[in-house]
């Protein structure tokens, strides 16, 4: 396909930008945060559990904007949606290793929302699907926000 033949609707819309954009800005934060540490040990150390929680709320973030904007249905949708899924999923169970704050309802969230997100793809309810999977992705990226406030382990090494 030429250029000139690229369609308005195979375009990303703006909104998808800006999330893709803003998912971007939060893992760059992340690994600035995990960079630029002030080399003392912290209440937080840097455990296995924070390792694997990063190794999957880091590529969970481009990943489920990638899926949310993109063609719905298709293999591929299928195929990231069940990576992205297994990542949400290994992100909300090692959550729980750490200090409980109020950020761990996102990890109840996912809990929840994974399992009633696929049962109502498969009855057929596309739309409710499409909710859950969403609101599983505002979540990551408040959830994302609210690790970098002061006190916490990537505010902490964000800004010392």
């Amino acid at each position: 396909m030429t250029r000139a033949a690229v369609h308005t609707s195979d375009r990303l819309p703006v909104s998808a930008i800006l999330a893709i954009a803003g998912g971007t800005i939060v893992v760059t934060l992340a690994l600035m945060a995990l960079s630029y540490g002030n080399g003392r040990p912290s209440d937080n150390a840097f455990s296995p559990a924070v390792a694997i929680h990063l190794a999957s709320v880091l590529p969970a973030l481009p990943l489920g904007a990638f899926i949310l904007y993109g063609r719905k249905g298709d293999a591929r949708h299928r195929l990231l949606g069940r990576i992205w899924v297994m990542l949400m999923l290994t992100a909300a169970i090692s959550s729980f290793w750490f200090s409980l704050s109020f950020i761990h309802i996102f990890s109840l969230v996912v809990l929840v929302s994974v399992p009633l997100s696929l049962w109502r793809l498969r009855r057929g309810d596309i739309a409710g699907h499409r909710r859950a999977m969403e609101g599983m992705y505002i979540g990551l990226v408040i959830a994302g926000a609210f690790a970098f406030i002061p006190g916490r382990f990537l505010g902490n090494l964000a800004y010392g």
